[in-house]
């Protein structure tokens, strides 16, 4: 519709309103930590911090009270920690774990229990932050580098401990020494067949353990277009066009 004569303003819809700023729960027995997370992200237009909690009890009884999008939760606490919490918090909220704990098993137990994302202190920027908790609040697990290698120690584990028997000679056959010279686990096996690099194999442990091109391209110290050509090539290879795909492949479920 055209403006009339006497209003020279144009007829132009009016904008969309901004999306309401995510309700996060803070988590964490310190005090310095809840304080400059609560300052971060409640002087944000798109977050703010509605609760904090100082052990897993008090995160429960919070959740309860002001039911958050996301809770943050660090790992180890007194009294109730964070990962004897978890199984009650993900019913009333996604969780993402924000601590200085990646020990393998604690970040195993932690996404076993249900948590949404696993981020490690001093590993991530706010704005890398922010987009993991909206990641996680929309179903998307987000992982920092240093909760990747440990969840790619487990993977390596659990590959070794299925390794393959020894099978015995057939009559005429080379010696048995020679013989355990060619039988590699069946993980290597697997995938030897797919002739990827020592690098492009390590990088697409790290593509199944659910890292981001950035996280990959700071975790092997590349930059994020040699990750992408990596990619590239590891897809050529694999014959795949998706990261789901590739993985499935990888992991032997495809």
């Amino acid at each position: 519709m055209r403006p009339s004569h006497g209003d020279p303003r144009p007829d132009f819809p009016a904008p969309a309103p901004a999306p309401p700023p995510l309700r996060l729960l803070v988590a964490d027995d310190n005090p310095v930590v809840r304080a400059g997370l609560s300052a971060l992200l409640s002087g944000r237009c798109d977050t703010t911090v509605v609760a904090e909690a100082s052990d897993g009890r008090e995160a429960y009884e919070a959740a309860l009270r002001h039911r958050p999008d996301v809770i943050l939760l660090d790992v180890r606490m007194p009294g109730v920690d964070g990962i004897s919490a978890l199984p009650h918090l993900v019913r009333l909220a996604p969780v993402m774990m924000l601590t200085y704990s990646h020990e393998t098993e604690t970040v195993r137990e932690a996404l076993r229990l249900g948590a949404g994302g696993y981020l490690v202190h001093g590993e991530f920027t706010t704005e890398q932050l922010v987009r993991a908790v909206r990641d996680v609040r929309e179903g998307r697990p987000h992982v920092t580098p240093g909760a990747a290698r440990a969840l790619l120690a487990t993977l390596r584990e659990d590959a070794a401990a299925h390794s393959s028997p020894q099978l015995p000679p057939f009559s005429g056959d080379p010696p048995p020494k020679s013989l355990s010279q060619l039988q590699p686990s069946m993980g290597q096996s697997f995938r030897s067949r797919f002739q990827l690099s020592t690098r492009e194999a390590e990088i697409m442990d790290l593509i199944a353990s659910g890292m981001t091109n950035q996280q990959i391209a700071a975790a092997c110290f590349i930059s994020e277009k040699t990750v992408k050509n990596h990619i590239n090539r590891i897809f050529a290879k694999l014959h795949t066009t998706t990261r789901s795909q590739a993985t499935a492949k990888w992991l032997g479920v495809a």
